[in-house]
């Protein structure tokens, strides 16, 4: 599935566009209920993942990497979310950003693959948040 940014995540980056809000950074997570991202989605329709070592990450402006060009892109360094216990059993599903202060949804993006089961100690996955716009 590609990447969506819904309505709320349009709206602010229409928004810091053209200065009217200040922007803000952005907080990746993981999500465990079987679903699509869609254009009315709101943060509220995610579950976020709860297996044990999970955390959800705080994404610093200055670690974004910005390539312009055709296309350009916005790309953060490699996440990994790994489980610190055994004998789990959590559906990933996909990941989803949210603004840090306000908690509004950025993007979404559902696994292609999905779900990645997290049963063991040690499993792992690994997020490369981007955005690309031309």
């Amino acid at each position: 599935m590609a990447l969506l940014v819904p309505n709320n995540g349009e709206g602010d980056a229409l928004s810091y566009f053209v200065n009217k809000s200040a922007p803000q950074n952005l907080v990746l997570k993981l999500y465990i209920n079987d679903k699509t991202p869609a254009e009315g989605d709101v943060a509220a329709d995610y579950t976020e993942a709860t297996f044990t070592g999970y955390a959800a990450v705080n994404m610093t402006g200055a670690n974004w990497t910005i390539t312009e060009g055709a296309p350009s892109e916005a790309a953060y360094p490699e996440q990994t979310f790994t489980s610190t216990a055994g004998s789990q059993n959590q559906n990933v599903y996909g990941y989803f950003l949210v603004r840090a202060t306000s908690g509004r949804i950025a993007y979404a993006e559902r696994f292609t693959t999905a779900p990645f089961n997290i049963a063991n100690n040690g499993d792992q996955i690994k997020i490369t948040a981007k955005i690309t716009l031309d």
